[in-house]
């Protein structure tokens, strides 16, 4: 098959076993591989009221059609589990080049269930899989366990510390700097003794239609360089060219979103971190946008920070200090922990102790134990701890669960929904939780793209939002960069897909994929015993105006947009999916379980 292998690579981790497996193509056809493919086999394979850390959990990492390929941003990923953070349906995504040597071993998908007796590392290549012994790597951090495994032509996944310990903040490294991250993926790698993966491939995908997929490849790179969001901005500045965009909107979150301006956010902004931090941008596989930074401090050197570290260790810990800002977003790469997450708890914490409620050092504006905080976190040492378990439990364990900025247990993003009233709808509904990857209203609602639209304005929200959702859901399955919609959209997306795989697709079909997936993912969680009562927001930002900035007495008006959303979804008024719903989507054998709330 073209884009698609048709296999996948099982591994027990409790027997040792190694099976190839061939994938229904009617399966690929419809769920189109990473983000949805992953959520196909947890449906499939893995209980939802499991115990996420447990054996039966699975680790479902797959590549999209178009990962590997030499389709612009075309080199990203997704893995797939039950998340311990949030115990929702979960799916991380990463660019760098470890889904693209998956793909080119010959696996639309590597699934890992069990669990090992003593530490291993997993080696990957087209003649299949073996373990080895990880003794002499547990207990490195990520750096030293990359350094150790890596080979030519290979790429390596890995956990630091922080997933040793199963912390629901430790992520999946992707080589050093990037990470299939947040909702405690690299946790459920840990519980399972599984250190690292080594994937060595080099047969490329070939496309069903070559020429045609070149012509379609040289138009999207021209709209990519023609566009001044991926042609300028993000390479010039990286993500973190929002943070003065987001301050004037007064939706930088800032001291745990007490406030939504920071009066410092020029000391940590983009053009800052450009001009003082900066040694180079690079690029992703594929990749010809460049977005990421390779920056240094007096002290040290790594990769980022990203924009959303910039708000979860900067202006929402009330933070200024860009050197000491930096250096966190390094020991975080290096232990092998989600930044967001673990800013956001960090700044659950400070609004604790300014309450009295919890015992600990942390103040908002103050650097001095950041680094102490996070390496606790990372061992599960004293108060680090509790921490290390995320925001709600912390809050839930103080008595103040308002102070937790979470949905579904998964820590908020870097954009205050009072000054987005589409943004707020998409935290509330996405199935992973607070997530600003699920349909980001970030372009429509402040940037323009594709068109304006009045972001304190409720009516009509929903709709847009439901399309974007499904785009993003396809972006993440069929192995592209959420960056390339900032020139290029749905048509090219189907082009590109049409001309790898041989399989016609129009832009519905594409987007009729996209709404599947997303249904698959909200009948999973309304098995776990999640319902509607669940689509909601944190009280501050549905009662608490802000006093100051650009979004000064707004909150989120949710009752009505989540009303509409239902409906335009073809839900119930509980949130549920309709007979008719599933029936068009082709779910209805999938769903039967699901009841309503």
């Amino acid at each position: 098959m073209n884009g698609w292998t048709g296999k996948a690579l099982r591994i027990n981790l409790s027997t040792g076993e190694v099976t190839h497996e061939e994938i229904d193509h009617d399966i690929l056809k419809a769920f189109l591989g990473g983000r949805g493919l992953g959520a196909y086999f947890i449906h499939c394979e893995v209980p939802p009221t499991i115990d996420p850390l447990g054996q039966e959990n699975l680790l479902a990492f797959c590549t999209g059609p178009l990962t590997g390929t030499t389709v612009p941003t075309g080199g990203r990923s997704s893995l797939s589990t039950l998340s311990p953070l949030t115990h929702t349906i979960f799916d991380s995504n990463s660019g760098a080049a470890f889904g693209s040597r998956l793909k080119w071993a010959g696996y639309d998908a590597l699934l890992i269930h069990g669990r090992s007796d003593k530490p291993v590392w997993l080696e990957v290549n087209g003649d299949g899989a073996s373990l080895h012994p990880a003794n002499g790597l547990w207990g490195k951090n990520i750096p030293e366990t990359v350094e150790h495994l890596a080979a030519k032509d290979s790429a390596v996944v890995c956990i630091g510390p922080a997933g040793e310990n199963q912390v629901l903040l430790a992520a999946i490294m992707d080589e050093k700097g990037h990470a299939y991250g947040r909702g405690g993926v690299g946790a459920v790698m840990g519980s399972k003794n599984l250190k690292a993966i080594l994937a060595f491939g080099k047969e490329r995908p070939v496309a069903a239609d070559p020429t045609k997929l070149e012509f379609v490849e040289y138009e999207a790179r021209k709209w990519i360089s023609a566009s001044p969001r991926t042609s300028q901005g993000l390479p010039e500045f990286g993500t973190s060219v929002l943070v003065n965009i987001m301050n004037n909107y007064g939706v930088l979150p800032t001291r745990n979103f007490q406030d939504g301006a920071f009066e410092q956010a020029e000391e940590i902004s983009g053009e800052r971190l450009r001009e003082h931090y900066l040694i180079k941008r690079s690029a992703c596989l594929s990749c010809p946008i460049g977005c990421r930074r390779l920056t240094k401090t007096d002290n040290e050197k790594g990769d980022g920070p990203e924009y959303e570290t910039i708000y979860a260790l900067g202006s929402n810990l009330g933070i200024s200090d860009f050197e000491a800002l930096i250096e966190a977003n390094y020991l975080c790469n290096r232990l092998g922990l989600d930044t967001i997450s673990v800013g956001a708890t960090l700044s659950c914490a400070m609004e604790l102790a300014e309450r009295n409620l919890l015992e600990t050092n942390l103040r908002f504006g103050e650097t001095t134990h950041i680094k102490e905080a996070i390496t606790d976190m990372a061992y599960r040492r004293g108060v680090g701890d509790w921490l290390s378990e995320g925001s709600r439990r912390l809050a839930e364990r103080c008595g103040a669960p308002e102070t937790a900025m979470q949905v579904k247990g998964l820590e908020f993003p870097g954009y205050d929904p009072r000054g987005m009233q589409g943004q707020g709808l998409l935290y509330a509904t996405s199935n992973r939780g607070a997530c600003h990857l699920r349909g980001n209203m970030l372009g429509p609602e402040l940037l323009g793209v594709p068109k304006m639209l009045n972001r304190h304005a409720t009516s009509g929200k929903a709709g847009v939002l439901i399309v974007m959702q499904h785009t993003s859901t396809v972006i993440d399955s069929i192995g592209l960069c959420k960056f390339a919609g900032f020139a290029i959209g749905d048509e090219f997306f189907a082009r590109l897909l049409s001309a790898v795989t041989g399989e016609h697709y129009e832009v519905q079909d594409m987007l009729t994929a996209g709404e599947r997936i997303w249904n698959l993912e909200r009948i999973y969680n309304l098995k776990a015993g999640f319902t509607s009562a669940d689509d909601t927001l944190p009280k501050r930002f549905l009662e608490t105006p802000h006093t100051k900035g650009a979004s000064q007495g707004k909150v989120v008006q949710l009752a009505p947009m989540l009303k509409e959303y239902y409906r335009f979804r073809g839900w119930d008024a509980y949130g549920v999916p309709t007979p008719q719903k599933l029936k068009a989507l082709g779910l209805v054998d999938i769903a039967q379980e699901a009841t309503n709330a």
